[in-house]
């Protein structure tokens, strides 16, 4: 496929997926909010758990919530199931585009586990496979039965997949991966769970029986592991962008770190739905996780930033390295194949942008090793050493 063709596709793939997982995200925040601000009152009709009164956009609305289902079906009922088959289908594709496309920039790290590209690939949907069959094992298991047992058995999971992933593909295809797990562990949910029980339930009233209050209680559960899910799928989504969550060796640990934060403030959230006194504890969690997130990242980027070295020398020396290292890829014409600008727009190839460039290269370079992507140019360990004490030293002769 062109490059310019492929770069286009990637943009169109993203923003779809981007405006479907808004539309997912949002109606899971809004039913779990509606869900537990429902109160039952005097004169209900029958079936009816509780009500809830709304006002919005000039008007007013009266929710109400049947505790297994009515009577009998409306002409008009409007199914939430799009949103999330959608942001799945999109996510695959940019996957597809993106890492599959470049296994051999993107998927595969040398230093972490030579891969062909194919195998790296066969892997990768084989690990997300394995990953999904594992969590419904966890939710059909005994586990089942208490919330907090298969929340604490999801997580574990959810930390070994970001483990294992670190050891078989680059930094950043392992956080893009544990997104993607967790984004198809809640995609299946409702297209094998949630959706297939609603329609066991509303066959049921088209024959004439009572609906299995059990379908809808395993609904629920599926539903609400989907909601406290988001943040910190939303979180792994993103963290391709940021290399010091990705680059430093500790994927796992940044997991287990953005896990605690997630769902510490989405039990805030729901418990201030429920009407239940603030658990003003969970920013305090949050806020320490966010910390020490920030903090495990410090030691590496101090690394080799004393400034020994400064002057004409050190700065030649960095110019020497970002020509040889870099330049193929980030210059106005990039000769690497595939890549036909360079990428987001930053260039080398220009002395004078280099000491502009100091921070972004250091940060990339050697704070972390998030570039050159799989370390296909060689970049040396004394490299990147030199790298930091240059952008600390701030000399640009």
């Amino acid at each position: 496929m062109d490059p310019l063709l492929l770069e286009w596709a990637g943009l169109i793939l993203r923003w779809l997926h981007v405006i479907a997982a808004m539309a997912w995200i949002g109606t899971s925040f809004y039913f779990i909010a509606l869900d537990a601000s429902l109160r039952a009152r005097p004169g209900l009709p029958p079936g009816v758990a509780g009500e809830a009164w709304q006002v919005h956009g000039g008007g007013f609305y009266r929710m109400m919530k049947y505790t297994v289902a009515p009577a009998e079906l409306p002409e008009r009922l409007t199914w939430f199931k799009w949103e999330a088959y959608t942001t799945w289908l999109s996510g695959f594709f940019l996957m597809i585009a993106y890492y599959y496309w470049n296994a051999e920039l993107l998927l595969v790290d040398p230093a972490v586990r030579e891969l062909s590209p194919v195998a790296a690939v066969i892997a990768s949907l084989a690990l997300l496979v394995a990953g999904y069959l594992l969590y419904e094992a966890l939710c059909r298991s005994p586990l089942a039965r208490s919330d907090a047992a298969l929340a604490v058995a999801g997580s574990l999971l959810t930390v070994l997949a970001a483990w294992l992933f670190s050891q078989i593909f680059s930094g950043r295809a392992a956080i893009f991966h544990l997104g993607a797990l967790l984004g198809t562990i809640m995609a299946a949910n409702v297209g094998h769970v949630i959706i297939p029980n609603q329609r066991k339930a509303v066959a049921a009233l088209i024959d004439g029986r009572e609906p299995d209050p059990a379908l809808g209680r395993e609904a629920k559960q599926r539903s609400l592991h989907n909601n406290y899910l988001t943040l910190p799928v939303v979180f792994f989504m993103i963290a391709g962008h940021y290399p010091l969550v990705f680059a430093t060796g500790r994927v796992w640990l940044v997991a287990a770190l953005v896990l605690v934060i997630g769902f510490s403030v989405r039990h805030f959230f729901n418990a201030r739905h429920r009407g239940e006194a603030s658990p003003w504890w969970s920013w305090v969690v949050a806020s320490l996780a966010v910390a020490a997130l920030a903090w495990m990242t410090l030691p590496r980027a101090m690394a080799g930033a004393d400034g020994e070295g400064r002057g004409a020398t050190l700065a030649a020396q960095a110019r020497e390295i970002v020509e040889s290292r870099c330049v193929m890829c980030h210059a106005a014409e990039p000769v690497w194949e595939g890549i036909p600008l360079p990428p987001k727009g930053v260039r080398f190839d220009d002395p004078r942008l280099l000491r502009l460039e100091a921070w972004r290269i250091a940060l990339q370079s050697a704070w972390t090793d998030a570039m050159p992507p799989a370390n296909v140019t060689g970049m040396t360990a004394e490299e990147r050493a030199l790298l930091a004490r240059w952008a600390a030293s701030g000399s640009d002769r």
